[in-house]
């Protein structure tokens, strides 16, 4: 590696939140300010980017599910690279660095390197893109916990914590999931919750969000019938009918309004 001090190396672990550049913490906003590189993911909204100086180098390391521009070792290094050789690089990274966001890996090899880093965590999706929609993850009644599983483990294959989940009454947020759908509705379907309710949220907090509103036994023909994908999260529980309820009202109201 070609490394060589100009600035004091640090490094900035930061979540992006979910993609509505207004859901960024202050503390993030100000790592960005005072960033001299910054290397960001595919999740990130670009308008981010705006807040690093204008003289801040900008890298897009562009990690999303099956299309990545570079593996996970490449991201290490050049996080290191860009830190001997720039001074202070924040690495911007969808949602929450620490929610399967490989922020602990990153962490762990730039202080191999005695570098500095702090973390500045990030409104992960599993919770924003279910509110934003009016999805209690926990409601009096309904549901005392939830779950946060990746649909899909490293290995390629579903988590086996879905069986688990499957098998209690808690709200289960699934990210990285949509091209296990019908593996993980078939694990549900198993523990006899074929009529619990599931949400699925494309795009979640930005302008071309899409949501598709089933049960466990119809969500993946209606997924289908809508073109959801990813990226996109799938939130199975009985609080989902909150988001049902809404989703009535309004095209109540639609009908009303073309009435009139």
């Amino acid at each position: 590696m070609n490394i060589q001090a100009k600035k004091l190396p640090k490094v900035s672990l930061v979540g992006a939140g979910p993609g509505d550049p207004e859901l960024i913490t202050l503390k993030a906003v100000k790592a960005l300010q005072s960033a001299d590189a910054v290397l960001y993911d595919a999740l990130v909204n670009e308008e981010l980017v705006g807040y690093a100086p204008a003289s801040a180098v900008r890298l897009f390391v562009g990690k999303r599910a099956g299309r990545h521009s570079y593996r996970q070792e490449e991201i290490n290094k050049l996080i290191v690279e860009h830190a001997y050789h720039y001074g202070h690089v924040v690495r911007l990274k969808g949602g929450d660095p620490f929610i399967f966001g490989r922020g602990q890996e990153e962490m762990d090899y730039v202080k191999s390197f005695g570098i500095d880093v702090e973390v500045i965590p990030g409104i992960s999706s599993s919770h924003a893109v279910p509110a934003i929609n009016n999805i209690p993850l926990t409601a009096r009644g309904m549901s005392d916990s939830f779950w946060v599983i990746t649909g899909t483990t490293s290995g390629g294959k579903v988590s086996n914590d879905l069986y688990y989940a499957a098998q209690s009454n808690a709200t289960v947020i699934i990210l990285m999931g949509m091209n296990k759908l019908k593996e993980i509705m078939g694990i549900f379907s198993r523990f006899q919750k074929d009529e619990t309710p599931v949400a699925i949220i494309q795009n979640g907090s930005l302008p071309n969000q899409k949501m598709g509103i089933g049960t466990v036994s119809s969500i993946t023909s209606i997924a289908r019938e809508k073109r959801l994908g990813s990226p996109a999260i799938i939130v199975i529980g009985e609080v989902v009918k909150v988001a049902q309820k809404e989703e009535f009202m309004a095209t109540i109201l639609e009908q009303l309004e073309k009435k009139s």
